[in-house]
C-alpha cells in the first residue's frame, strides 16, 4: 500500500485538521461500541468521540509520530500504529463505527482506496456505520491549476503535489459512488473546511451502512 508514510511520519504528523464531524450520524453514545478512528493523526476526533461517551473508540494511524502526539493531547482514548495498512486487527464484522476523515486524499491510488474500503467494509459488522469526510474536486483556480499541471504526471485528474511534499488526491464525484458502492449511503452533506495547510476549500461527507444482507467475499 502506498501510504506515504516518510511525509506523514514527519511534516505530516505536526498538522491541524479541521473537518467536523456529525455525532448524531453515529447515535446514541455507547461505552461498549467498538468505534475505530482510521488515519486519526493527532487524535482530535477521537478525542471528541471518546469525550462524548464512546469510550470503545481506538485511533490508529500509520504514522508512529502522530500517534505519539495524539497519545500526549488525548490521554484517555487509545492509540495504536498501523503495522500493515489497511489491515486491522480486528476478525469480520468485529467494529461497530469507522471514522475516515480526510484519509482518502492521502491515498491518491484508486487500488489503495478500494483496499482501504475493503478492510473496513470487512470489520463493520453489518448495520455498522462507516462516516467518510474527504475532498471533491475544487472548482478554484488555485485547484484547477494544479490538477491541470499534474494530470499527466500522475494520471489521475485531481492527484496533485502540495508545496511541502505529500501527493493528495480531490475527487470525482462518481468516484465516491463507485468506492462506497458496497454501502448504502443514508446521509450526505458538503462542508467548508481548511486544509491542512490551511486553504478554504468544501468537503463532502457521507454516513454510509454496511447492509445486514451484504455478500460475503
Amino acid at each position: 500500500m502506498s501510504d506515504g508514510t516518510g511525509y506523514w511520519n514527519t511534516v505530516g504528523a505536526a498538522k491541524t485538521y479541521s473537518h467536523p464531524f456529525e455525532l448524531a450520524w453515529l447515535g446514541e453514545p455507547s461505552p461498549t461500541a467498538r468505534v475505530i478512528d482510521y488515519g486519526c493523526g493527532s487524535g482530535r476526533l477521537t478525542a471528541v468521540l471518546y469525550d462524548a461517551g464512546w469510550t470503545g473508540v481506538e485511533g490508529v494511524d500509520i504514522a508512529p509520530a502522530a500517534i505519539d502526539r495524539a497519545r500526549t493531547l488525548a490521554p484517555g482514548p487509545a492509540f495504536h500504529v498501523l503495522d500493515r495498512p489497511p489491515r486491522l486487527r480486528y476478525a469480520d464484522g468485529e467494529v461497530d463505527a469507522v471514522l475516515l476523515v480526510a484519509v482518502l486524499t492521502c491515498l491518491p491510488s484508486d487500488d489503495d482506496q478500494r483496499r482501504l474500503v475493503e478492510e473496513l467494509h470487512r470489520v463493520l459488522r453489518p448495520g455498522g456505520v462507516l462516516c467518510v469526510s474527504d475532498y471533491p474536486l475544487q472548482e478554484d483556480r488555485r485547484n484547477l491549476d494544479r490538477y491541470e499541471r499534474s494530470a499527466a504526471r500522475y494520471g489521475t485528474y485531481g492527484v496533485f503535489t502540495t508545496g511541502d511534499g505529500a501527493v493528495c488526491r480531490h475527487h470525482d464525484p462518481a468516484w465516491f459512488d463507485t468506492l462506497l458502492g458496497g454501502f448504502a449511503i443514508t446521509r450526505t452533506r458538503r462542508v467548508p473546511v481548511r486544509t491542512m495547510n490551511g486553504h478554504p476549500a468544501t468537503a463532502v461527507q457521507f454516513r454510509a451502512v454496511k447492509p445486514v444482507t451484504a455478500l460475503q467475499g
